[in-house]
């Protein structure tokens, strides 16, 4: 009976193992045990500079889902695969549950109809700015614009707040209220 295992890869190297694996899978007399090797992705859009760009990210870098039946042989076949570090579970790997099974697909089904923003920016998150003229000044949003990638922050400057616009995502990032209270 086949199961999803996850197996640990070389981090960046997710793309490449899946491919050799797949390929392991068709010319190896064991390969009929594997059934599917799934790299969990999902799409993101950032804006830089004013353009839009969607990308492919991993879900959970270095890690990759394989259905299969656990033999002997398949193990070692996996093993051998360059990039792959090891079974979750080590010599004895664990199949995930049926009920974590299907949380991971139907969390990637969603994934897969639409577009993750890259910056979860809202109105209230505390932000240091780490590029431009007010660089390392820390802030509140007051603004967003998540089609543009521009938002509007809060500064206090000699004691006054001042509105710094069009502050793109990239040139701030988002720190705990704690970081901003140290300043």
């Amino acid at each position: 009976m086949k199961h999803w295992y996850v197996i640990q890869v070389l981090s960046s190297k997710e793309k490449q193992v899946k491919q050799a694996l797949d390929e392991n899978k068709e010319t190896s007399p064991h390969g009929a045990n594997i059934e599917e090797i799934l790299l969990p992705t999902e799409k993101v859009m950032e804006v830089k500079q004013g353009q839009q760009k969607i990308s492919e990210r991993r879900i959970w870098p270095g890690y990759l889902l394989v259905k299969m039946e656990l033999t002997d042989e398949v193990w070692m076949l996996i093993r051998r695969t360059n990039g792959v570090i090891a079974f979750l579970g080590g010599e004895k790997p664990t199949p995930l549950s049926e009920k974590e099974v299907q949380t991971i697909l139907n969390d990637l089904e969603e994934k897969k109809k639409g577009v993750t923003q890259k910056h979860q920016f809202e109105i209230g998150s505390h932000v240091k700015i780490t590029d431009g003229v007010f660089v390392n000044f820390m802030g509140t949003v007051t603004g967003v614009q998540h089609e543009k990638g521009k938002l509007s922050v809060s500064v206090s400057i000699f004691g006054r707040e001042t509105q710094v616009d069009d502050l793109e995502f990239w040139q701030v990032e988002e720190v705990s209220e704690d970081a901003e209270a140290e300043n």
